[in-house]
């Protein structure tokens, strides 16, 4: 039989098989088919167009010249409801699910949607180290720009399609914010365009007021245009060092004591149950035993926190040199590991193999297609929450997260909070040095309502001063 036959044999049985489950059937229990099917081929489509762009665009050295532009035309469209009597609020017209967060805006279709394509690196300056990147820039194509250069940015967020503008005005926060805190204390200024459609730039001494209420206020303050961002110089590997730890005292023991330690670049723990979890610790270096290099970026390697997992269950310590840009987004190609209730054989090594060069699908489209009733399963079956508490809170917040929710494994990482002005800021008036405790996937607590739930931890958040 002729490859074509095959394949159309194939497709008919599966259309078939599609029509006797039901289609909504097999895209709620079933969705690694659509998912493999459809959304696999449309990523690499996504991101071969993205890639292709972002190299035209810097190579014809476009983006600086077309920036005073794009932003005149937000300035515009501001001015324009302004005039129109400012009756609705105003909004970014980027579409909802094409932001990572699982959350879908309907606000979007009521407000008033201003278009902001700004997408591009504008300026890296070597002299004052320091990169001037536009809001829609993500994480993975600032480090692919950067890092050739020999240059990176003191915090890197893992998944490869945050951006910018996302991580600035809400949240952002990686293994190396023991040492530099969260994604909006690496900005050294930010350029707005306010409701009055005037244009602001802001810094710890010019519009200090604005550069510090900015972090976290979710676009309430103004539309960003761009942000500046301090650079470091980069390193070939981090060496990291694996450390199973037994015990929920000893685990919280262990990775405030490494948190706590400057040398480390990089600190970050993995609590596959209540009791067990690995800690690591990075190094960047530029020397690498060639025996312990593991390039976990390849698409044929297995997913990171299952990686990891191997030395939990040999219960051996371990030592590894990664290449740099793969540590940072590590996490990428499992989503952390929501991946595996999506495609649940992803990580078997047959499929990586011949399929994970096409992995992951992107988030935006399993918004886009996951339709009303997979995200009605989500809303009241799964949990994407980052919980932010004191690093002396630590053993009684896991506690509560396995109690609440019972969620593995949870992801650790440690971040200094300094006494800055603005919304968010430690108790004290001291730096401070705190967690953030990560539970995403399906919880096994039984009788779990995901309103209350979260009502109850969010109190709890509260109570520890998170």
């Amino acid at each position: 039989m002729s490859p074509v036959w095959s394949l159309g044999a194939g497709l008919l049985l599966l259309l078939l098989w599609v029509r006797h489950r039901g289609l909504e059937a097999v895209l709620v229990h079933h969705r690694w088919v659509f998912v493999c099917l459809f959304l696999l081929p449309l990523s690499i489509l996504f991101d071969v167009y993205y890639q292709l762009r972002a190299w035209a665009v810097w190579r014809l050295h476009s983006a600086p010249r077309q920036h005073a532009q794009r932003v005149r035309h937000i300035q515009a469209q501001v001015r324009e409801w302004k005039n129109e009597g400012s009756k609705r609020y105003m909004c970014t017209g980027r579409p909802g699910w094409l932001t990572v967060s699982l959350r879908v805006g309907k606000y979007k279709k009521i407000h008033k949607n201003i278009m902001i394509n700004l997408m591009d690196v504008l300026e890296v300056d070597s002299e004052r180290q320091v990169v001037r990147v536009e809001p829609l820039v993500t994480m993975g194509q600032l480090t692919a720009h950067l890092n050739p250069m020999g240059w990176t940015i003191p915090v890197v967020p893992e998944l490869d399609d945050l951006t910018v503008g996302g991580l600035i005005m809400g949240t952002g926060i990686e293994s190396s914010s023991h040492i530099y805190g969260l994604f909006q204390h690496t900005c050294v200024a930010y350029e707005l365009v306010l409701a009055d459609g005037s244009l602001v730039r802001c810094s710890p001494t010019e519009n200090s007021d604005l550069f510090y209420a900015v972090p976290w206020s979710c676009g309430t303050l103004g539309f960003l245009v761009a942000a500046e961002i301090k650079m470091i110089p980069a390193k070939k590997y981090v060496k990291i060092h694996y450390e199973p730890v037994r015990g929920l005292q000893k685990i919280c023991e262990k990775f405030t004591e490494e948190s706590k330690k400057k040398e480390n670049s990089f600190v970050e723990g993995l609590v596959y149950s209540l009791e067990e979890a690995v800690i690591m610790t990075g190094v960047l270096t530029d020397e690498a035993e060639q025996s312990k290099i593991n390039r976990i970026g390849n698409y044929y390697k297995p997913w990171f926190f299952k990686h990891v997992e191997k030395y939990l269950k040999a219960d051996r310590i371990g030592i590894e040199y990664i290449p740099s840009r793969h540590y940072y987004h590590r996490h990428t190609r499992s989503i952390f590991w929501e991946l595996q209730d999506i495609i649940p054989f992803g990580n078997n090594p047959v499929f990586r193999y011949l399929f994970g060069w096409m992995v992951p699908p992107k988030i935006s489209l399993l918004k886009l297609t996951q339709g009303e009733a997979i995200r009605k399963l989500y809303e009241q079956h799964h949990v994407v929450q980052d919980m932010l508490v004191p690093m002396k809170s630590l053993e009684k917040s896991i506690q509560t997260f396995h109690v609440d929710l019972n969620v593995y494994p949870l992801w650790l990482c440690p971040f200094i909070l300094p006494n800055n002005p603005g919304m968010v800021h430690p108790k004290g008036d001291e730096a401070e040095l705190y967690v953030d405790i990560g539970a995403y996937g399906e919880p096994k607590r039984k009788q779990f309502e995901a309103r209350a739930s979260m009502r109850q931890m969010e109190k709890f958040v509260r109570n520890v001063h998170g």
